[in-house]
């Protein structure tokens, strides 16, 4: 079961409690001739996704909307059956947006069973990208609202799309999952609620799609996978909506990382495959270079050295063709060096460890944010210790954790943890000087 998002903002919009809508609700059973008797706790358990049974959530819709002074549909409080008044693909765009808003309503309230879902997988997991691929089109995005949407709206959201992934890279997705998130809620939800023509609509869709992408890594970089995924999901729809396959592209590279953390190369291979059919001549050489690496590191897991390695030489001939001032901001995470500390993850799945080394070496040598440094340092290690260099490695390994220092990340986490148990293991004085520095800085929680 997914939390219950839209019951959620309802509830809050109406201003009662959970105790009280559990009574108004057994009021109104009363009136009808039914003897309910639900508590608080009945509420919550509608909050994390169950629904109850027979005419209760027709209760649910008339105890809100009386208090709301509208409608409320079965569609609205997340119980419908049917998707009233969607496509045969999903939502209409308008109550796409609301679904959105109500999820960033509930993340910025800091629901704890939204951080803590599992990602969906299967069917589900594979729709959205299905969606993005195949028609029907968003034929017109414009929209009436209370408010006019006009280009410098447009421009904050660009302007804030920038200055929140700078603070990830700077200080890691936990500090900064809640300031992005908070801005969806107060600042990008009414906007998208706002009146605009079609043309501003597709750049205010894109501008939002970004924001939410961010969202999304800071949610994945938090562990929180399920919420992760479904802010993936909203920036692949937004992406759709603004037209932009290029976008929507980039958003399947976020999905396709993510599914490599978690293990299921097939399907990264298949959304990286979906992204670069997709998105075609919109695909820009950097975008390409990442999904081609990403393939390249999912065919070595899988024990297919031939695709894996077809995959490193498109990855290295994508990366010779990115021009700087020439992508969009969003692939501006592909600089000088992640093609090769991917490739280099690549190669030592394959086992070659010299190739893995120059790789991993000409990663640390090209500049870098700190914490695509970190990354590049813990790979660089790791192919150290396996070629048997500890003393190199663990020179290595202190630079990585000391440009680790101040971020709260859980990925980079992931990385110091293996790179300690891998300095440990190999026996070297200055290797376990180097994973004690590193376990002191892991006894500070996150």
């Amino acid at each position: 079961m997914e939390p219950n998002v839209l019951l959620e903002s309802l509830i809050d919009e109406a201003g009662v409690s959970r105790a009280g809508l559990a009574a108004h609700v057994n009021r109104a059973g009363r009136s009808r001739g039914l003897l309910l008797r639900y508590e608080h706790t009945a509420v919550a358990r509608w909050l994390k996704g169950q629904r109850p049974r027979g005419r209760v959530p027709d209760l649910i819709c008339d105890v809100l909307g009386e208090r709301l002074r509208r409608t409320v549909s079965l569609d609205d409080i997340g119980m419908g059956t049917s998707g009233s008044g969607a496509t045969p693909q999903g939502p209409t765009l308008p109550a796409f947006v609301e679904r959105a808003a109500a999820l960033w309503h509930s993340d910025d309230r800091h629901r704890p069973d939204l951080a803590t879902a599992p990602a969906v997988t299967g069917t589900t997991a594979v729709m959205p990208v299905w969606e993005w691929e195949n028609p029907p089109e968003d034929a017109d995005v414009s929209r009436t609202g209370p408010t006019r949407v006009g280009a410098a709206d447009i421009e904050t959201l660009r302007a804030a799309r920038a200055h929140y992934e700078q603070m990830y890279r700077r200080t890691g997705g936990i500090t900064t999952r809640p300031r992005v998130v908070g801005f969806l809620n107060s600042e990008v939800a009414p906007l998208l609620r706002g009146g605009c023509s079609d043309s501003v609509g597709r750049r205010l869709h894109r501008a939002a799609g970004g924001l939410v992408a961010v969202a999304g890594i800071c949610a994945y970089d938090s562990d929180a996978h399920g919420l992760a995924q479904r802010y993936f999901h909203q920036a692949l729809r937004l992406a759709k909506a603004s037209g932009d396959r290029g976008l929507g592209g980039y958003v399947i590279a976020l999905l396709v990382n993510q599914l490599l953390f978690l293990g299921d190369h097939r399907q990264s291979v298949a959304f990286a495959e979906t992204a670069l059919r997709a998105a075609g001549r919109h695909i820009t050489p950097a975008l390409a270079a990442d999904l081609h690496a990403m393939q390249a590191k999912a065919y070595a897991h899988l024990g297919d050295g031939a695709a894996a390695l077809a995959c490193v030489r498109r990855a290295e001939s994508q990366a010779e063709r990115i021009r700087p001032g020439q992508e969009p901001d969003e692939t501006g995470y592909v600089q000088p060096g992640l093609v090769d500390v991917q490739v280099a993850e690549a190669l030592l799945g394959l086992g070659d460890l010299g190739a893995a080394r120059e790789h991993a070496t000409a990663a640390v040598r090209s500049p870098a944010h700190d914490r695509g440094r970190v990354h590049r340092l813990a790979m660089l290690t790791h192919v150290e210790l396996r070629r048997g260099e500890a003393d190199r490695a663990a020179m290595t390994a202190v630079e990585m954790a000391e440009r680790a220092r101040g971020m709260e990340s859980r990925r980079l986490r992931d990385r110091l943890r293996a790179v300690r148990g891998d300095l440990a293991a190999s026996g070297c004085a200055e290797a376990g000087r180097a994973a004690e520095l590193i376990g002191e800085a892991l006894r500070v929680p996150l």
